[in-house]
C-alpha cells in the first residue's frame, strides 16, 4: 500500500525555517520531519511513498539524491569528479522507495492527491498524511479498524493541544484562581492525518478545494470514518512547536520513535 505524503505547504507560520527550506524537511534531532514521519510508516512495512511536492520542492529532492553521500564515506577526485562509495560501512540506510511527484506551488490538497493518482496502485486502497505531524500511532491496527468499517474513507482523529495556558477557577469561589495548566490537551477531536482511502473517493475530490471541502462529502454519505488516537500525536506549526519537538528528541524514548 502506498503512502502519499503532503509535502507541498510553504509554512508561513515557520518563517524562521522555512525561509529556506520546505516545512517537511525543518530538522528534529538532526534529521527532517519528514525523515521521521517515514519511519513510523516503515516499521509497519509502509515504505512505499509518494511525496507531493511544491514549496521549494527541489530541496526534498536534493536530500534523497545525495543520501548516499550523506550515509557513507567516499573518496572524491575533484578534476575528474569521480567517486569511490564505501558502501559495506553506510550508516543507517532505510528502505524506502519514493516518487517524487510536483503539486504545484499553490495547489489545494484535493488537487494535490489528484497529481498524485497516476502513482497509486490500480486498484488497492492508499494511504495520505500531512508532512508536519507524528505519533505512536499503530498503523496495523488503523488499516484494520478502516477495512472492517468498509468506507470510502478512514481519517485520524486527536486530541489537539491547547497554544495557550488554561486558568482553572476555584469551584467553591468563582473570582479565584485555582491553578494554571499549560497548554493543555483538549477534549475535542480534529484530524490528525494517518487517513486511509479507497481508489472510489477520486468521485469526490474538487481540485480546487481543500481536505476539510472534500471530506466534507464524504461524511455526508456517511463514507467516512475516525478511528480516534488517544496516545502521542503532535504536529509542527510554529518555532515554539519545533523547538518543543526537538526537546522531546533529546529525552530517553521519544514517544513516536517506535521503530527500533
Amino acid at each position: 500500500m502506498k503512502v502519499i505524503i503532503l509535502c507541498g505547504g510553504t509554512g508561513t507560520r515557520l518563517k524562521e525555517e522555512t525561509e529556506f527550506k520546505p516545512k517537511p524537511m525543518v530538522e528534529v534531532g538532526g534529521k527532517p520531519l519528514l525523515w521521521h514521519i517515514m519511519k513510523i510508516y516503515s516499521h509497519f512495512g509502509f515504505n512505499e511513498f509518494i511525496l507531493a511536492l511544491g514549496y521549494k520542492g527541489n530541496y526534498i529532492k536534493d536530500f534523497f539524491l545525495n543520501t548516499k553521500a550523506f550515509t557513507s564515506d567516499f573518496t572524491l577526485a575533484t578534476k575528474t569528479h569521480k567517486t569511490k562509495f564505501y558502501l559495506k560501512h553506510r550508516r543507517e540506510v532505510d528502505d524506502f522507495k519514493i516518487t517524487f511527484v510536483e503539486t504545484g506551488l499553490e495547489s489545494p490538497t484535493g488537487e494535490r492527491i489528484i497529481r498524485c493518482r497516476q502513482y497509486l496502485d490500480k486498484d488497492l486502497d492508499f494511504m495520505v498524511t500531512y508532512g508536519d505531524g507524528v505519533a505512536n500511532i499503530n498503523l496495523k491496527e488503523v488499516l484494520r479498524f478502516h477495512k472492517k468499517q468498509n468506507t470510502i474513507g478512514t481519517i485520524t482523529g486527536v486530541h489537539p493541544r491547547s497554544k495557550f495556558g488554561q486558568v482553572k477557577i476555584k469551584k467553591s469561589n468563582h473570582n479565584l484562581v485555582a491553578s494554571f495548566q499549560e497548554k493543555p490537551i483538549l477534549d475535542d477531536w480534529i484530524n490528525g492525518g494517518f487517513m486511509i482511502f479507497k481508489k472510489s473517493v477520486f468521485k469526490y475530490i474538487m481540485p480546487e478545494q481543500m481536505d476539510h471541502g472534500n471530506f466534507q462529502r464524504l461524511a455526508e454519505i456517511n463514507q467516512l470514518a475516525i478511528y480516534k488516537h488517544e496516545g502521542f500525536w503532535f504536529a509542527v506549526d510554529t518555532y515554539r512547536e519545533l523547538e518543543d519537538l526537538n526537546r522531546m528528541w533529546a529525552e530517553p524514548n521519544p514517544a513516536w520513535k517506535i521503530w527500533p
